[in-house]
């Protein structure tokens, strides 16, 4: 039997969008039938699609993943879920934006190692800017609380996903207009709220 190609996509919330993603998964080949979409937190792997995709995986076959924010956020979590993947399903995987994480390649003992070590750093790297990304906002709420603003209604309320938007935004992942356009907040107010959550993007 020929070996499948497959693809993983995650967002946050139904409110963000997974076109990018999308993109990049019809870039590779990966039929439409074999792309598996979650719209919810990757804090745990208690996601329907990922598990419903992972039952059909089998030896050789090939996993797509545009970053590996997308597999998950917790550091624990993803490396246990690659070695499933990798090492106990032995599927190859192929982290899109990062080549260096490509089983394809280096299977020596020397392309395992980077591989390996480039894993725990993106992972552990996943987890802290998810963490920092909660603390900037619970000090942002905090800040704003004590100059007055009133963080909640009658204001327009943020979606549930600003903070990861905002992190997408500042990472020049998201352009200004596309921000504007998913929290559909107005340019000023969209600034103000960066502000109160002490999100900046140099040279913007």
């Amino acid at each position: 039997m020929r070996n499948c190609i497959y693809g993983y996509v995650r967002v946050s919330s139904t409110d963000q969008n997974e076109n990018r993603q999308l993109i990049d998964m019809h870039s590779k080949g990966v039929p439409e039938e074999n792309i598996y979409i979650d719209k919810q937190s990757g804090k745990n792997f208690e996601r329907p699609q990922y598990k419903k995709m992972v039952k059909r995986l089998k030896c050789g076959d090939l996993l797509y993943i545009s970053s590996i924010d997308r597999l998950g956020r917790n550091y624990e979590e993803i490396q246990k879920q690659w070695r499933i993947l990798a090492k106990e399903i032995s599927v190859d995987i192929s982290v899109i934006d990062m080549p260096l994480l490509d089983t394809r390649n280096g299977k020596d003992l020397m392309g395992t190692f980077i591989a390996d070590l480039v894993l725990q750093i993106l992972s552990f790297v996943a987890q802290s800017e998810h963490e920092n990304i909660k603390k900037r906002q619970a000090a942002g709420i905090k800040a704003a609380k004590r100059r007055g603003v009133h963080m909640g209604r009658p204001q327009k309320s943020l979606p549930e996903n600003f903070i990861e938007l905002s992190a997408l935004w500042k990472q020049r992942q998201l352009t200004t207009t596309e921000l504007i356009k998913r929290t559909g907040l107005t340019k000023s107010t969209l600034y103000r709220r960066l502000r109160d959550y002490h999100i900046v993007r140099k040279n913007r």
